[in-house]
């Protein structure tokens, strides 16, 4: 509840500095409607503008002043540096990374994704050596006793919960959080939040993130609960200049801005006013069809604009865009014999890649699509012939501007709104900002672009204000759950949680940010909500028995800590009923996926090829557990349905079926099913480390992982 008013709380700013201009969506009649036949050209303006296009003269790389100012910094405090996506923040902390190891320190690096930081190890590798580079993810556990450590924020924070428990310093000496921007994230920001305030003052932070409208607040946050200067070192301006561009569906490329001095207003170029005025425009589909993107890219090849990363709606319109691109073909053979011999050695490397349906647009036509939808492997591969200058365009979803790192000359918006899992959104600056960062590659291009197509889902005026758009503030997502409050109760009494409730980012904005009181009205007094909700936590758990009349967790709340999953407290009472069958792996990994699946399912799969078995046992868990979850009801907590078809599709996987025949099973994308089974495995691994509660269901949870990290799901760390 707390996570919600939030979010709503940073929409209401939101719209009040950028109000809601979402075009209509008409239905119009398909044969009124002027679809041109498209001829490439450009505006007379761009014309200097394109003279600048090409690759930068090589030299000596020389740090910028932010960067050199950012390492002064964090050699006497700690800090924040905020700067443009493709800025140069990793040099940063590899810099500071190497002042640890010449000490003969430990450094400890948290991303938030895992493709993120699968990729960070191999960077770090090759700079420190393998050797000194260790990776923990909840997947991946190697090399952890390494001197620098790259990681995901939950494990960071997770070893935090321990190093409390256990009363013992975390074993490191420098800690990094990338894209630290993510502690305003409505689903994980709380996790960076906890991290900030549970990490000890002696470890000094290094927080790296995209722009922030608030960066000064957080470092004042940060200086207050830490006891020390906390040097913010801001960076505006792009490495490569950025310049805007407007689609008219003639194919003529025209400017989106005017030339207005500094400080004028930004009002759109005239003849782009013109056009999205004219009652009767041209447009560049009719009706609701997905624009010719092979007459586009058609034209951005024309003016040397490629490659470009096109942002589309859906994962559809990804997929569906590559039957567009039939006749574009790489101009240099050399190039496209490089691209053919790194598809197949990529390829080669899972049977199912090499089997994948775009594999022949890849190869022949050098376009491929990127989103969720699909296998983590092969988004993989995009991303790595994207990275090395062999693909023309990728069509992806915004998630993509969201920490991949594949960079391009230009980046096409086909919309000026964005889904959030739940409705579309406008876009905010940061969104805005962070899928322009991909436009322009550092020391390969002099100049970067952004390219608005118009269309039914196009506020051109959104976008136009959004290019020169101060930074979206940040504000706090803590909330309060289970998994938290068992691990704070191991080395707490509920009188220091209070405290450290009181060193929330949220109660800071309340009781001493520059805007007090409209903190105070956005969020309300955070540190009295929190403690109110805490207080039903923990009145709930020693309902059940976690925790004792004195606050002290009891010997089932110990072991039901370390179950820091999204439902620990279901499946710790499962465990304390005995309904889990602790001897059949392939029966455990279905039991626990029905835990894990978060969407609503279709959840009458043809019960004739559901092992009885399966029926069985998935009857006897939710009988089992029904009175708790009515007791849950009841002191208002909502606990999630368990459902069928997951679990139908884990058992299938588990008892080695082929992928081809579990997926259409599933009714998910490639993509979703591979999520499922990831972490299906990682809630198997935090009962694997049980063994000295439960030996026999630990052991099997172990089997139960091997059955069911295969390829092509285990494929992705193969690449």
């Amino acid at each position: 509840m707390s996570n919600i008013k939030h979010q709503t709380s940073s929409e209401d700013m939101q719209k009040k500095k950028y109000p809601i201009r979402r075009p209509k969506r008409r239905f119009s009649n398909k044969s009124k409607e002027n679809v041109l036949k498209m001829k490439p050209g450009a505006d007379a303006r761009l014309k200097k503008v394109f003279a600048s296009i090409g690759v930068p003269e090589q030299g000596a790389f020389k740090p910028d002043d932010f960067q050199l100012e950012a390492i002064s910094a964090i050699e006497r405090a700690d800090c924040l540096v905020t700067a443009p996506t493709g800025a140069g923040k990793t040099w940063i902390a590899e810099k500071a990374i190497a002042r640890i190891l010449e000490k003969d320190g430990k450094s400890w690096y948290a991303s938030p994704l895992k493709a993120l930081t699968n990729s960070k190890y191999a960077e770090f590798g090759e700079i420190f050596g393998t050797g000194n580079v260790g990776i923990l993810t909840g997947d991946r556990k190697e090399n952890p006793d390494a001197p620098v450590i790259v990681g995901t924020t939950e494990i960071l924070r997770n070893q935090l919960y321990d190093a409390m428990h256990e009363g013992k310093d975390l074993s490191t000496d420098f800690v990094i959080l990338d894209e630290a921007h993510f502690l305003g994230d409505e689903d994980r920001g709380v996790v960076w939040e906890e991290i900030m305030i549970y990490l000890p003052a002696r470890i000094p932070l290094l927080m790296l993130s995209a722009t922030i409208g608030n960066a000064d607040q957080i470092a004042g946050w940060l200086a207050t609960i830490r006891s020390k200067e906390c040097s913010v070192i801001t960076e505006t301006k792009r490495t490569v200049p950025l310049f805007p561009l407007f689609f008219h569906p003639s194919g003529m490329l025209l400017p989106l801005l005017s030339e207005n001095a500094p400080g004028e207003k930004t009002t759109l170029y005239k003849k782009v006013s013109n056009y999205i005025t004219s009652k009767n425009a041209p447009v560049l589909a009719p009706g609701r069809g997905l624009p010719p993107v092979g007459d586009i890219l058609r034209v951005l090849k024309k003016y040397n604009l490629l490659p470009a990363i096109f942002f589309l709606k859906s994962r559809a319109d990804c997929d569906k865009s590559l039957t567009f691109c039939g006749k574009n073909s790489l101009d240099d053979p050399e190039r496209q014999a490089r691209l053919s011999q790194r598809v197949q050695e990529l390829a080669g490397q899972s049977e199912h890649i090499a089997r994948h349906r775009h594999l022949k647009e890849l190869e022949n036509l050098a376009v491929g699509s990127h989103h969720s939808g699909q296998l983590p492997a092969w988004k993989l591969v995009i991303e790595t012939l994207m990275t090395e200058g062999l693909l023309d365009a990728v069509f992806a979803t915004s998630t993509v501007a969201a920490g991949v790192n594949f960079p391009a000359r230009t980046i096409v918006f086909f919309n000026s709104d964005r889904f959030n899992g739940r409705e579309f959104l406008p876009l905010t600056p940061t969104e805005f900002h962070q899928m322009t960062g991909r436009a322009g590659r550092r020391g390969m291009d002099n100049i970067g672009f952004a390219v608005g197509i118009p269309g039914k889902f196009m506020d051109t005026r959104l976008i136009a204000t959004l290019v020169k758009a101060p930074p979206s503030y940040v504000l706090s997502q803590i909330r309060i759950n289970f998994s938290m409050v068992l691990n704070l109760l191991l080395s707490h009494t509920p009188d220091q949680i209070e405290d450290l409730l009181k060193k929330s980012f949220a109660t800071y904005m309340i009781m001493k940010g520059k805007k007090k009181r409209k903190a105070q009205r956005l969020i309300g007094n955070e540190h009295k909500y929190l403690w109110k909700d805490f207080l039903k936590h923990f009145n709930f758990l020693q309902e059940t028995g976690y925790v004792t009349e004195d606050g002290e967790l009891t010997h089932d709340g110990v072991w039901a800590s370390q179950l820091r999953v999204d439902q620990p407290l279901m499946i710790a009472e499962g465990f304390r009923l005995g309904l889990f069958p602790e001897s059949d792996p392939v029966l455990l990994a279905a039991i626990i996926a029905s835990f894990v699946n978060e969407q609503e399912s279709d959840d009458r799969p043809d019960k004739e090829v559901v092992p009885q078995k399966l029926l069985s046992a998935l009857n006897r868990v939710k009988e089992g557990l029904r009175p708790f979850a009515k007791h849950k009801i009841l002191r208002g907590f909502e606990p999630r349905a368990l459902f069928l078809r997951p679990a139908a599709t884990i058992y299938a996987w588990a008892a080695e079926a082929d992928w081809e025949d579990v997926l259409p099973f599933s009714e998910m994308a490639e993509g979703n099913l591979a999520m499922l089974i990831l972490r299906t495995a990682d809630n198997l691994r935090h009962i694997r480390a049980l063994d000295h509660v439960f030996p026999k269901a630990a052991e099997t949870s172990a089997k139960a992982i091997e059955l069911i990290m295969r390829d092509p799901v285990a494929a992705f760390y193969e690449l």
